[in-house]
């Protein structure tokens, strides 16, 4: 279900009014995110086989925070039931989806996650039980501690009960909604729903009605929604339910939300096991103009399959306009030559632009004018190290595969932030900062590891006919943004970042262990209308 967007011939949208936009590059800004999110998946699907000596009956459950028989488990420590709902006070403003991960076989891909040894390792090390942290005692409660009739942990009726049929994880656009995703359980079917009930009538400590949707925004059952806040080893979780869905949330809002989204239908492509979707609109103008200038206002669809233990790339799919504006071939090897091997988020393309890049040819060409036009392919890509301090400066670059726009496009690019221009190997570089440019120019002259020395099945893939390609280095993606982070939260003084980068030992591990994960590449083909996926990977 992709939110609707404006037509493909269309004039790029205007700005939304009175909207605090997100951040810039918001395309690949949310391709990580997402993927970012995946790996964040890996650990809590993982989390079903760690082992654990003191749990025989689940060997993959976290330690248990109660004994049942001692008379001093959960259910002594669990507040009262409320006597009585209480109104909620529904949010003024409808929302729509920002991104989105569809899980099609959640039962292959939790095999997949929970059968990696690398996962389960890590499980066992600071990394993995820091990013588990609070959740570890309420996923490892027994289901006798809570009066359920079934033998196990909370982990095991989450993943093997609530979601065993095919959902949706989905991050709303908004200030107050952002950050937080829903789950959404369309068609669970009866026996879930059973399930489901028996949960939240052990564990619900809190309810809320509600007889409207956001903004006034959706469908609502005649007898309104209820939603019901669980509580388990002091970790909350509000849930809900209709007739024909289920939704799950931090927040009552996110859930509610959630209740009134349209009807979907989870139908899987062939071969693929989990997908990633956005809403150019609900991004912003970056992402909204990066789309239209490629011809997929409509958004477009990273995909994925289990394969034995681990998640490999299908690739890039999603209608294109009828006159495409992306072309088809392989990148060149200047191009993979001027770029350094550990860079994190790699984004390319073979874009179709008018002969003369003036503003009025743009103009022309993008609001459907371009029938008599010289048209020309640029090979175009867009580099950048994510930073997981937002007090750190932005590192990115343009790498155009035309030196002799260069002056076109100084003009294009000549807003208030400074960009650094060079040509390297036989690219117009425009960088963000100089030691963006400085990388970039040792990777070229063969000072640093570039494409070219990455793993031979990436370098195959990069070298296959495509039009889009979307590459990620997990390791330096996730180890960067994991020191990036530890940092910020250190200070001096009144707040002073220390001036020295130095991480502890155990952090420097888990970066280390990070930068053992693979390459990801995905890839489309404009084929007609649509993009034909293909994936690459190390």
């Amino acid at each position: 279900m992709n939110p609707p967007s404006s037509p493909p011939g269309a004039p790029p949208p205007p700005a939304p009014p009175g909207r605090k936009g997100p951040p810039r590059a918001l395309l690949v800004g949310a391709g990580v995110a997402v993927l970012a999110g995946v790996f964040a998946a890996a650990f809590f699907l993982g989390r079903g086989s760690a082992p654990s000596p003191s749990s025989p009956v689940n060997p993959g459950a976290p330690p248990s925070s109660g004994d049942a028989s001692s008379g001093t488990g959960i259910l002594q420590a669990l507040p009262p039931a409320p006597d009585k709902p209480r109104k909620m006070d529904v949010p003024s403003e409808a929302v729509r989806p920002a991104f989105w991960v569809d899980v099609y076989t959640p039962g292959e891909v939790r095999e997949a996650l929970t059968g990696n040894a690398w996962l389960q390792e890590q499980l066992r090390k600071p990394l993995g039980q820091g990013f588990v942290g609070g959740w570890a005692a309420m996923l490892g409660t027994r289901s006798e501690e809570l009066g359920l009739g079934f033998k196990g942990a909370v982990f095991d009726l989450l993943a093997g009960q609530l979601l065993s049929a095919p959902f949706r994880v989905v991050w709303f656009s908004g200030d107050t909604r952002t950050g937080t995703p829903a789950i959404l359980v369309p068609e669970p079917g009866n026996t879930v729903m059973a399930a489901f009930d028996g949960m939240a009538g052990a564990v619900r400590r809190d309810v809320l009605t509600a007889d409207t949707c956001p903004g006034g925004q959706g469908e609502v059952p005649g007898k309104g929604f209820t939603l019901t806040r669980w509580l388990v080893a002091e970790q909350s979780l509000w849930a809900a339910r209709t007739d024909d869905r289920m939704v799950f949330g931090r927040t009552p809002a996110v859930v509610l939300q959630g209740l009134c989204e349209p009807h979907l239908d989870l139908e899987p492509p062939e071969e693929v096991d989990l997908e990633l979707g956005f809403s150019p609109e609900a991004l912003g103008r970056e992402a909204q103009l990066l789309t239209h200038v490629m011809g997929v206002s409509q958004g477009i669809r990273l995909q994925f399959a289990a394969e034995g233990n681990r998640l490999v790339g299908r690739g890039i799919a999603g209608p294109v306009a009828d006159d495409p504006r992306l072309d088809s071939a392989p990148l060149s090897d200047e191009l993979l030559k001027l770029i350094p091997e550990e860079t994190p988020v790699l984004l390319t393309l073979q874009l179709k632009l008018p002969e003369l890049l003036d503003a009025a040819s743009l103009k022309a060409f993008w609001s459907g004018g371009s029938a008599d036009m010289a048209v020309r392919t640029r090979q175009v890509a867009l580099v950048w190290t994510p930073r997981g301090d937002a007090d750190l400066p932005s590192e990115v670059a343009l790498l155009w595969g035309r030196p002799e726009d260069a002056v076109a496009l100084d003009t294009l690019f000549s807003g208030p932030n400074r960009m650094e221009r060079e040509t390297l190997c036989g690219h117009h570089v425009l960088a963000s900062s100089p030691a963006v440019l400085e990388r970039l120019r040792k990777a070229c002259g063969g000072e640093v590891p570039n494409l070219l020395h990455a793993a031979p099945p990436v370098v195959a893939g990069l070298r296959e006919k495509g039009s889009v390609s979307f590459g990620v280095r997990t390791g330096s993606l996730l180890g960067g943004l994991m020191v990036d982070g530890y940092l910020s939260q250190l200070s001096s003084g009144e707040g002073a970042k220390p001036p020295a980068r130095k991480v502890p030992a155990e952090i420097e591990a888990a970066r280390k262990d990070l930068e053992t994960l693979p390459y990801i590449g995905l890839r489309g083909t404009v084929d007609g209308n649509r993009l034909v996926p293909g994936g690459f990977g190390s």
